[in-house]
C-alpha cells in the first residue's frame, strides 16, 4: 500500500507537468491559430504563401522533432538564445497546435455562406462587426468537433515532453520501470483516460448548447 501511495504521488507530480503544458498550449495556440488562419486567407499573396508554407512544414513534421529543434538546435543557430526545458516544450507545442488550429479555423470560416457577409454589409456593419457578431459563433459550432479531437490529442501528446527530460507522468513511470516496477507505466493510462473522459463530456455539453443554430 505504501508503494502504491508513493507511486501515485510521483505520478500526480508528473501529471501536473502535463497539465501545465496542456493548459498553456491551449490558451496560447487557439488565439494564435485564429491569427494564422487570417494570414493564410490574406489577399496579400507573399504573406499568404509564407503562412501556408510554415503551416505545411509544422503539420508535416513530427512534434518530437520540433521539440528537439527548439531545445537543441536553437542555441546552435542563435548562440545567445537558450530555453529551459519547460519553455522549449511550450514553444514547440504552441507553434505545432497553432498550425493545426489555424487550418480548422480556416475551414470553418470558408464554410460560412457568402450570403452571411452580404447580409451584414446590407445592414451597414463593418467587416469586424460582421465577423464577430455574425460569423464567429457559426464558425465555433462548425469547428467544435474537430477542435475537441485536437484538444484530446493534445492531452496525450503532452507525454512527448519526456524526450527533452521534462519529468511528466510517463517520465516518472519510466523511472519506476528502471527500478523494476512495470505496473506504473500502465497506471498512467488511468490518468489520461479520466482526463480525456472529462473533456469528452465537456465538449458534448458545449455541442448541445450550440445546437440552437441549425444552419
Amino acid at each position: 500500500m505504501e508503494q502504491f501511495l508513493n507511486v501515485t504521488q510521483k505520478l500526480l507530480q508528473g501529471f501536473g507537468e502535463n497539465c501545465i503544458i496542456f493548459a498553456v498550449t491551449l490558451l496560447a495556440a487557439i488565439p494564435l491559430g485564429l491569427l494564422v488562419s487570417f494570414g493564410s486567407r490574406s489577399r496579400f499573396a507573399p504573406l499568404r504563401l509564407l503562412v501556408k508554407t510554415v503551416v505545411w512544414i509544422i503539420r508535416g513534421t513530427p512534434l518530437m522533432l520540433q521539440l528537439f529543434v527548439v531545445f537543441y538546435v536553437t542555441p546552435l543557430l542563435f548562440g545567445g538564445i537558450k530555453f529551459d526545458r519547460m519553455n522549449a516544450a511550450l514553444i514547440a507545442f504552441i507553434i505545432n497546435y497553432a498550425a493545426y488550429f489555424s487550418e480548422i479555423f480556416r475551414g470553418g470560416i470558408e464554410a460560412i455562406p457568402r450570403g452571411q457577409y452580404e447580409a451584414g454589409q446590407v445592414l451597414g456593419m463593418k467587416k469586424s462587426q460582421i465577423f464577430f457578431k455574425i460569423v464567429l459563433m457559426q464558425v465555433v459550432k462548425r469547428i467544435t468537433a474537430p477542435i475537441s479531437n485536437e484538444v484530446i490529442t493534445l492531452v496525450k501528446d503532452t507525454s512527448l515532453a519526456r524526450v527533452i527530460a521534462i519529468p511528466e507522468i510517463l517520465k516518472q513511470a519510466e523511472n519506476f520501470s528502471a527500478q523494476g516496477l512495470i505496473w506504473p507505466l500502465f497506471y498512467t493510462g488511468a490518468f489520461f483516460l479520466i482526463f480525456c473522459g472529462v473533456l469528452t463530456l465537456l465538449f458534448s455539453y458545449v455541442e448541445k448548447k450550440l445546437d440552437y443554430y441549425k444552419g
